[in-house]
């Protein structure tokens, strides 16, 4: 069984988008909290901000290292999940549910073409090492 939920779409950033209406959620996947190890700090825009595909919108830190986060699509943050700011190791304990990072409203809804299904994001990580 995957350890990848088949209703997000996955970069190779090691990010999910979870379309919900007009809003996407963006977090970060098991994977990458597993490589990171247990979070420490998290720091996200503030809301209103409209970084394009690409730009680093947060960053994460861990007690093994710093990584910054590249939005999937471009769009405006509409909402930053304050729950993670507070405790981070909800990404680690939660990445798919209570561990979300930003909600944006896309500029593209075609972006999402660009990005992987679970069956293919699995496969990504496990040729990527």
């Amino acid at each position: 069984m995957s350890d990848y939920p088949t209703d997000l779409h996955y970069t190779k950033d090691h990010l999910w988008v979870r379309v919900t209406g007009a809003r996407w959620r963006i977090g970060l996947t098991s994977f990458f909290a597993r490589q990171l190890g247990d979070l420490v700090f998290v720091e996200f825009p503030v809301m209103g901000k409209s970084p394009a595909t690409g730009d680093a919108f947060g960053m994460v830190e861990s007690v093994k290292s710093a990584q910054d986060l590249f939005m999937p699509a471009g769009g405006t943050i509409v909402a930053i999940n304050d729950d993670v700011v507070d405790d981070p190791e909800l990404i680690n304990n939660d990445p798919y549910g209570d561990g979300w990072c930003v909600e944006i409203t896309p500029k593209d809804a075609s972006e999402l073409n660009s990005m992987m299904d679970a069956r293919a994001y699995e496969n990504y990580v496990n040729s990527d090492g």
